[in-house]
């Protein structure tokens, strides 16, 4: 369900953070996406492998490796990685067991959560890559080009 919203939220920023960051074919570390989202390496992990798996990040190895995004970012919405959050999510048991929740509260809810999937399907992590810039944050100076002979 989408209203699970810190597993959610944490994997857009993820994506956002990589979209941004890593630009057209760097990478970032997860423990740069982890530094900026002011959260633990570890607590992120999980969701960078599911994503990873998932082919929205491709995972890079070696002294330069990091996460990519393993599409252009245009061709990521933002459900798509809803979906990918919500999949990873253990659901509670400790949930509303009443004729109420399930035939009123519950059959809203999931109309809610459809029309909101809905539109997330038109937001791209393209759109939030020109947002951002729109409110002026600035990624860091890509490494200056040396030429030795």
């Amino acid at each position: 369900m989408l209203f699970r919203r810190d597993r959610v939220l944490v994997a857009v920023s993820i994506m956002a953070d990589v979209a941004f960051y890593a630009g057209r074919s760097g990478t970032v570390s997860a423990a740069d996406i982890a530094q900026r989202a002011g959260m633990a390496r570890r607590g992120i992990e999980p969701l960078l492998q599911a994503l990873a798996r998932s082919s929205l990040l491709e995972s890079v190895r070696g002294p330069r490796g990091g996460y990519r995004l393993g599409r252009l970012r245009r061709d990521i919405s933002l459900s798509d990685i809803v979906e990918v959050a919500a999949a990873t999510d253990t659901p509670s048991e400790d949930g509303v067991d009443s004729p109420l929740f399930s035939k009123v509260i519950d059959v809203v809810w999931e109309a809610e959560d459809s029309r909101a999937r809905e539109r997330l399907r038109e937001i791209s992590l393209d759109d939030l890559v020109r947002k951002a810039e729109e409110r002026g944050l600035r990624r860091p100076l890509a490494e200056p080009i040396t030429f030795s002979i």
